[in-house]
């Protein structure tokens, strides 16, 4: 059988959609289980059920608590679909070695 390079062309251009379409749909899926996320609910039943029993401040700390949580479950959920392990691994030891950098400057 003989391809074009035209038909390479269009059979590669189409792998690399299909990827992305798949990244995308873990990605959207990672971001699904961040918000579904037993500790996540834990928080939103908290806020629904307890709002009228706290403080102006209770409440907006609630609200930082639980916004905080899903942000950084979602990010680290999506970041995983996104990165190798080796990836990741790499990005950690970046971040502490910054965040070592800062207690220095401290």
């Amino acid at each position: 059988m003989i391809l074009s390079v035209q038909s390479v062309k269009i059979v590669i251009h189409q792998k690399k959609e299909e990827k992305m379409i798949a990244t995308a749909l873990k990605i959207q899926e990672a971001t699904g289980d961040a918000v579904t996320d037993f500790s996540t609910m834990s928080r939103a039943s908290q806020l629904l059920n307890e709002r009228n029993n706290m403080t102006e401040e209770e409440f907006i700390n609630a609200i930082w608590d639980y916004s905080a949580h899903l942000s950084a479950l979602t990010a680290t959920l999506v970041t995983s679909v996104c990165l190798t392990k080796d990836q990741m691994d790499s990005m950690v030891d970046t971040i502490r070695e910054f965040d070592e950098l800062g207690k220095e400057f401290n």
